[in-house]
């Protein structure tokens, strides 16, 4: 398969700037926990950036929307490798959220048949990992769970996990440009948290 029949099948990838490789996203207004959130005060969705500036153009949002219908394409997964392979970091969801049980499993698919690639997906819909085994996740993919409200310490039942604070950060981009630089640390299963700051 061609990069361009790859792309025209799953919408093509996004391209973060402050990230060291390429991402997916998906419309932040079909998060299923996220959408919710967004009008909790105190929440870290309350702020959605994806929910406004260069997300609510017509052209990003019609790309958004075209990701999230190449879900159920059978050719999906085969596609995304096609994508990814190349790459040495990829990020799942710099907006947007798991959307289902086969979602995810594709998703797995994905990172098993990109082994060379880092895979890092934050996450806020803690249902589709509640019965998992952390141990079941594809080694080159590291899943972080978020806590839902701003300053909320991060949850107890899974290994890895970000939360948003108002002090005490640890994520160095605000300092170099918010940029990740040489940071690779929300990719390291070592590092079992990583606090952002409020913005």
């Amino acid at each position: 398969m061609l990069k361009k029949e790859a792309r025209k099948i799953t919408g093509g990838l996004s391209a973060p700037s402050k990230m060291p490789g390429p991402a997916h996203n998906l419309p932040a207004w079909r998060c299923i926990t996220g959408v919710k959130l967004q009008a909790v005060k105190g929440s870290v969705c309350a702020g959605c950036y994806a929910m406004k500036g260069r997300y609510r153009f017509k052209n990003v949002r019609e790309a958004l929307d075209r990701r999230l219908e190449a879900l159920t394409d059978p050719r999906w997964v085969q596609a995304m490798v096609v994508l990814i392979k190349d790459h040495k970091f990829f990020r799942w969801h710099d907006s947007g959220d798991i959307q289902s049980v086969d979602h995810l499993k594709n998703i797995f698919e994905v990172c098993k048949l990109t082994p060379d690639t880092q895979h890092w997906m934050p996450t806020r819909e803690v249902k589709f990992l509640t019965l998992m085994d952390p141990d079941v996740v594809p080694k080159n993919l590291i899943i972080r769970i978020s806590s839902h409200m701003v300053d909320q310490g991060p949850v107890k039942h899974w290994p890895w996990t970000s939360t948003v604070v108002t002090s005490g950060r640890t994520c160095p981009a605000p300092d170099q440009g918010n940029a990740c630089g040489s940071c690779r640390a929300c990719w390291d299963r070592s590092t079992p948290n990583i606090a952002y700051g409020k913005h």
